[in-house]
């Protein structure tokens, strides 16, 4: 499926809406009134894995000058980091163990391992990515400011060599995150001034320099004559996170059949109108369970945007029955493996730099025909 503006409603009336919202919030209740041990259990039991992970990831590294020794230490600093920044922090952020009263996980407190300060996350990510999801000029993680990813966006020359940049985002992933909310791309348009720019970019400086500090300078002087192993170690388990982190978010949001949405009417918006622009415009990835751990289960990213305070631990279990209402309910659940998912994006990144013209030629040649053929299917 292209990326069309869709209406979130227009498949729908009202009362199936209505009937629509009923049932995927006795879902949520369901699951939040047995919230208790077991998730307890868990959450203790991923940080625990993950606090381990960066103890011998970091004692291998200081020692590593052996390669195979430096290989073990990247590998396990960077699950500690995957871990960190996916299954705890994320979520965490999101008050998916807020009902816990531990200070140490309150979403409202937690600051992650992360170039980004959660303050900005919780403005740009749950607040308007979670609200305004996959809204066209209102949602701007739609290529977080830097990437065409809709038709609907205004195409630019300079949009042509953007799988470049999408290459450097994702090598740069943590950092192109931090600087998000900055919007340079409307201080560029002049819709903002440097000033304001330069004001909110102090936090993000605070958050930054600290992070740099200690991933590139403290443990690296930490360590002697063992520095430049321990500083490429750091570099390279940063790079690995910032590359699954990259790949887990743009297999959930832009592959084949995820829909934009045009700006709602919010006079008429109703939940279960949220609901549906939430499923069209998300994509899971099929997989292991360590797939789902690693990923922060953004593997399931159709549950995780209808229900993104419940612990992700959860969203297993309930995929069948959302899966089972989007069938009664006539919408679609877009779901595949992670190579398929992983194609439609990389195909929508190279398909949206290319003049509109240009770009419904490209659907027209031979060239990955799987995703041409869906996308010649809805046009």
């Amino acid at each position: 499926m292209t990326a069309s503006t869709t209406s979130a409603a227009q498949t729908l009336s009202q009362p199936q809406l209505d009937a629509l919202a009923h049932d995927l919030d006795a879902i949520r209740n369901r699951v939040m009134a047995d919230l208790g041990s077991r998730d307890e259990h868990y959450i203790r039991r991923v940080l625990a894995v993950q606090r381990a992970a960066e103890l011998s990831g970091r004692g291998l590294l200081m020692v590593g000058l052996l390669p195979p020794v430096w290989i073990a230490g990247v590998a396990m600093l960077s699950l500690s980091k995957v871990l960190e920044n996916m299954e705890i922090g994320h979520n965490v952020i999101h008050g998916q163990y807020d009902w816990m009263n531990d200070p140490a996980l309150f979403g409202a407190n937690y600051e992650w391992d992360w170039a980004c300060p959660a303050s900005s996350w919780r403005h740009t990510h749950n607040f308007i990515h979670h609200t305004f999801t996959n809204i066209v000029g209102k949602d701007r993680d739609v290529g977080y400011g830097i990437l065409r990813m809709a038709d609907e966006q205004p195409w630019h020359w300079y949009n042509v060599p953007q799988p470049i940049y999408a290459f450097f985002q994702m090598l740069l992933f943590e950092w192109a995150v931090a600087v998000h909310e900055l919007a340079f791309n409307e201080m560029l348009a002049g819709r903002r001034s440097l000033r304001e720019v330069a004001t909110e970019a102090r936090p993000v400086i605070r958050k930054a320099a600290p992070q740099v500090f200690k991933d590139f300078l403290l443990f690296p002087l930490l360590a002697g004559p063992a520095a430049p192993a321990v500083l490429a170690g750091n570099v390279s388990s940063n790079v690995v996170r910032n590359v699954w982190a990259f790949l887990v978010i743009f297999c959930g949001h832009f592959p084949d059949g995820v829909h934009m949405h045009a700006m709602p009417d919010e006079a008429n918006d109703s939940r279960g109108a949220w609901y549906v622009r939430q499923i069209l415009g998300s994509a899971n990835v099929e997989g292991s369970r360590w797939l789902h751990i690693l990923s922060g289960h953004l593997s399931h990213q159709i549950e995780h945007h209808l229900f993104p305070d419940l612990p992700s631990s959860r969203y297993p279990e309930i995929a069948q029955e959302v899966r089972a209402l989007c069938e009664q309910y006539g919408l679609p659940y877009n779901t595949g493996t992670f190579g398929r998912q992983l194609r439609g994006a990389l195909s929508r990144i190279v398909r949206c730099a290319l003049p509109p013209a240009a770009s419904k030629a490209r659907l027209r040649t031979r060239w990955w025909p799987s995703i041409t053929q869906s996308a010649g299917a809805t046009n």
